[in-house]
């Protein structure tokens, strides 16, 4: 039976790869990843306002105007609180290749490309196989066109790619005007894969205390829907890679990442919840369902339910929407 995939020119073992999470904190728990199956691991983010705290612009920007609005401001994270300085993290990714086997894939996580492209530099230094660039960004001010927000996604992965050799993925929100089409414009200038979609955690408000709190929300498998449905639609129209990630729970979810054209199952809220040993649990149902609907290999599979043979995709959508429709009709 051969698992294996290829990802961003990485040959891996098979598809399952542990996302940007706490359980890269630990060069231990990297380990039992590996050692359960996983085949790649995605290292926790490097933020950009550590870089900027770096060179004192941090501090500057949480503390301005708090005498104003000093409720605004609990929302963002005291500066002690980030788990490793720039210098830590690289530090932390050669720590992780001398442990492990398996691929590294550092994160950068931000907006701008100023402090990106040094540091994209300083992570490849530091011996990671290739480097994710999570840009968590909401436009917030209305005067921002929607060509700008894009533009800035593509200089970012322009400036990064310039400056590396390894390859470089860049994970996106589904909130664009055209998906399809900055899917296009990121696959010609460069973009080794997409990673499939961001999750913009939602705060909360504290009314007690007048405070915007965060509230973490594990992803749950509904939201798998998404990135499956969107993988389908480009699978066969990019060069670059495709990762799929959010509410990825189950071996029959990773089967139906690979049969919409994905390359790599992104897991994270589920490794969080039961721990490293669920990726074999994982693979063993995956292997399994190959064998009973007589699969060799991951490859056989991968595509084989995308919209790549269908002549009109818009068309197809709309059917499957009104057929939906129709069919919740049909049980009142």
């Amino acid at each position: 039976m051969d698992l294996s995939t290829t990802y961003m020119g990485l040959k891996l073992k098979n598809p399952i790869v542990p996302s940007a999470s706490p359980l890269s904190q630990s060069v231990d728990t990297v380990k039992e990843l590996e050692d359960a199956g996983a085949s790649a691991v995605v290292c926790y983010s490097l933020f950009e306002e550590q870089i900027s705290h770096e060179s004192g612009e941090l501090d500057h920007y949480l503390s301005y105007g708090t005498e104003s609005y000093a409720e605004a401001t609990s929302y963002f994270p005291e500066p002690e609180d980030f788990n490793l300085t720039p210098y830590q993290y690289l530090d932390h990714i050669a720590d992780l290749k001398k442990a492990v086997d398996i691929p590294i894939i550092g994160s950068l996580n931000g907006v701008s490309t100023g402090g990106w492209v040094k540091y994209a530099r300083n992570i490849e230094e530091a011996g990671a196989d290739a480097l994710e660039l999570n840009v968590y960004y909401i436009p917030t001010n209305p005067n921002l066109t929607s060509s700008e927000v894009e533009t800035m996604y593509i200089d970012t992965l322009q400036a990064v790619k310039g400056n590396v050799n390894i390859p470089v993925a860049i994970k996106l929100s589904p909130f664009f005007t055209s998906m399809a089409n900055m899917a296009r414009r990121l696959d010609d200038a460069g973009a080794d894969a997409l990673v499939l979609f961001n999750r913009f955690y939602q705060p909360d408000f504290d009314l007690d205390k007048l405070e915007v709190v965060p509230n973490l929300v594990l992803s749950s498998p509904w939201e798998m829907r998404l990135p499956l449905r969107w993988i389908a639609i480009l699978h066969g129209n990019l060069k670059a890679s495709l990762a799929a990630t959010s509410g990825i729970r189950t071996s029959e979810d990773i089967i139906k990442m690979m049969m919409a054209g994905s390359d790599v199952a992104m897991v994270c809220s589920e490794l969080l919840e039961k721990g490293p040993g669920r990726v074999t649990e994982l693979l063993a149902g995956v292997e399994n369902w190959m064998v009973e609907n007589e699969y060799d290999s991951i490859d056989l599979m991968k595509g084989s339910m995308s919209q790549k043979s269908v002549h009109e995709p818009a068309a197809f959508e709309r059917a499957n929407y009104m057929k939906l429709l129709q069919s919740y009709k049909t049980l009142i």
